[in-house]
């Protein structure tokens, strides 16, 4: 199991990432548009700069569901390797069975 801290706090993350990302995009649009004049396309990005830090999509990690752990995560079950192994043997996840040869 994981610090309940930190998997709290990749919540709360996750959270403000939702709330932010409208006016981080629009920001982020308004900066990379060339045709704007410079001082408008720098204040965007001053702007952006205020912003929460945690409202960037890259602060999130990506956890297992059950257990929080960071590290070996499979994206398309939102589990860890560990996780994964251990509710597939006991056949939770529909159609995946053990592999022998």
């Amino acid at each position: 199991m994981a610090k309940k801290s930190s998997v709290e706090k990749n919540k709360r993350r996750r959270k403000m990432v939702a709330q932010q990302a409208p006016k981080r995009e629009a920001l982020r649009a308004i900066a990379r548009d060339r045709t704007l004049p410079p001082e408008e396309r720098f204040q965007a990005v001053l702007k952006l700069a205020e912003m929460p830090r945690n409202g960037s999509k890259v602060r999130i990690r990506n956890r297992c569901e059950l257990t929080g752990r960071p590290r070996a995560y499979y994206r398309k079950f939102r589990l860890s390797r560990v996780t994964l192994r251990e509710l597939a043997s006991t056949g939770q996840i529909p159609g995946m069975t053990k592999s022998s040869w």
